[in-house]
């Protein structure tokens, strides 16, 4: 299918084209001034705006059908269009003396708009999401609180500049107020830092996976110079963070699988950090991602008690033994539920599990399997992940072959409609929600937990409310400005022989913007 967008303005054209995949099966996407003729579909997207307001017209128009026989003569075939078949009109009010970069914004907006309305009318596809396309919705909705806006007014927004369902807007209501219920001082925390530590190893390499993840089998050498590298780190960022005073609010250990690594390798990177970072007991939350079952033993969970470590993420994703085979996770659904128990009784109080919906071969019935079977364990968080197709993931890759067919749209709707009724029933609050590119039926990822349990680091993360530290491999610290909220990002290397070749470099690097933000949190 190919869908061309005309506008006089290329500014947009690339998250004008983000909209595109949502109504259509890999569409490809042309944008030029001029309409193109061979298109399947052309959408021309015209703006007007004065001091007041803008005008975004979309019209929609569908290629002339090829005459079968040679020779016979049909509109379309001297290269002219069809007349528009649909054909819409969106306004935005513009503030009185409004600044040409919000100008701009409120542009983009109602061109959004406009193209979303045009293609729902066209294909009958509604988006509940309307015109989000980014990772955080939620941000809309805390920036509107934290600037006083009344709830209806915000509520108000998203539904008609967003163009964002009822059902949606109250799903992020639900989330916010859970947030600000498990960190009250969530908007104050500017002044402090969380630190994520990123471990690159895992037994093996999923097939939906693009994190920064290498088998850890025959890598002992890669592992060594990593964790010695890691080790340094650590230490000094410690120290710079206890030189300037600066408190840790959550220690997330992500991956990779940061149990890849043997009981006494964590021994000692846990003994690093108590001896490094400043005050580990004002410290509220320190997560381990325990995520493969297969990697968990009696001899690391002790180890985690040592260091009063409770909260870790067990993620059967699937329990369906075919579907774990074939994404390649190397655990049966058996040694799931034997180390969740394991966990527990090893003094684990916090355990997280991901759920994925939409892995191949998987629909409704499956997925309610899966459902009835973590029924009987009840882990403290869930997180409902909606399968995302990342394009360096080997499943994207193969994404046409038969062994990796997904659901349909409808099916993926019923299954998530199924997690929000079952996650009610059993007690389960909403308190984050992402979104990803490519995500199926244009969707989200939610995190559930009983009350009390929410992890805390990952509401951080997603809110983008403070900076984080990020140390290891593929770990990208992002500088959150505690007067302005602007966001800076710097990522350290995600493969392991580079980062053992430039974490000095990187170190280096780290301080610089550590320097840099502690000014601006003195002006704070």
């Amino acid at each position: 299918m190919h869908i061309h967008l005309s506008a006089a303005d290329s500014s947009y054209e690339r998250s004008l084209s983000h909209i595109v995949p949502l109504f259509y099966e890999n569409p490809r996407v042309t944008f030029s001034a001029e309409p193109d003729p061979e298109a399947d579909l052309n959408i021309a997207l015209d703006a007007s705006e004065d001091e007041s307001r803008i005008l975004v017209r979309a019209t929609l128009a569908k290629r002339a059908l090829i005459p079968a026989a040679a020779g016979e003569s049909m509109p379309g075939d001297e290269g002219t269009l069809p007349s528009p078949e649909r054909d819409v009109r969106h306004e935005t009010a513009v503030p009185a003396a409004a600044p040409y970069e919000e100008r701009r914004k409120l542009l983009k907006q109602t061109m959004s708009r406009a193209l979303v309305d045009v293609l729902q009318r066209e294909t009958g596809i509604v988006q509940p999401w309307g015109v989000l396309t980014g990772v955080r919705p939620t941000k809309l909705m805390h920036d509107g609180l934290r600037r006083g806006v009344e709830r209806e007014e915000v509520r108000r927004t998203l539904r008609e500049d967003y163009l964002v369902s009822d059902a949606k807007i109250a799903l992020m209501e639900r989330i916010v107020e859970r947030q600000l219920h498990a960190l009250p001082d969530l908007y104050d925390l500017r002044k402090e830092v969380s630190v994520y530590i990123g471990i690159p190893f895992c037994p093996t390499k999923c097939a939906y996976c693009t994190f920064p993840a290498y088998d850890i089998n025959g890598r002992q050498g890669s592992v060594n110079g990593f964790l010695h590298g890691l080790h340094h780190e650590i230490r000094v960022i410690g120290k710079w963070l206890r030189d300037h005073d600066v408190k840790v609010t959550t220690i997330y250990y992500g991956g990779g699988t940061p149990t890849s690594i043997t009981a006494e390798e964590m021994d000692a990177l846990y003994a690093e950090m108590a001896a490094s970072f400043p005050d580990l007991g004002t410290v509220r939350e320190i997560t381990v991602e325990a995520g493969r079952p297969d990697t968990i033993t009696p001899e690391k969970l002790a180890v985690l008690n040592k260091w009063n470590i409770d909260r870790i993420s067990i993620n059967p994703q699937s329990y369906i033994q075919e579907t774990l085979d074939l994404i390649g996770r190397h655990h049966s659904v058996e040694e799931t539920i034997e180390k969740f128990h394991l966990s527990g009784g090893m003094g684990m109080t916090n355990i997280n599990m991901d759920l994925i919906i939409g892995l191949p071969g998987e629909g409704p019935e499956q997925f309610r399997h899966t459902l009835a079977e973590t029924d009987k364990l009840l882990p403290e968080s869930l997180t409902v992940h909606t399968l995302s197709f990342k394009r360096a993931s080997e499943m994207t890759q193969h994404r046409g072959e038969a062994k990796y067919k997904v659901a349909t749209r409808e099916e993926i709707g019923e299954m998530m409609d199924e997690a929000v009724r079952w996650t009610d029933r059993r007690g389960y609050a909403p308190y984050y929600l992402y979104r990803q590119k490519n995500i199926l039926g244009n969707l989200e990822n939610v995190g559930y937990s009983f009350p009390g349990m929410e992890s805390l680091y990952n509401i951080l993360i997603i809110e983008e409310m403070q900076s984080i530290v990020g140390l290891g491999c593929g770990a990208t610290s992002k500088w959150v400005d505690p007067v302005t909220g602007a966001i800076t990002r710097l990522a350290n290397p995600k493969e392991p022989k580079a980062y053992i070749d430039t974490y000095e470099k990187y170190i280096d690097d780290k301080l610089e913007a550590l320097e840099k933000w502690n000014e601006s949190r003195r002006q704070a």
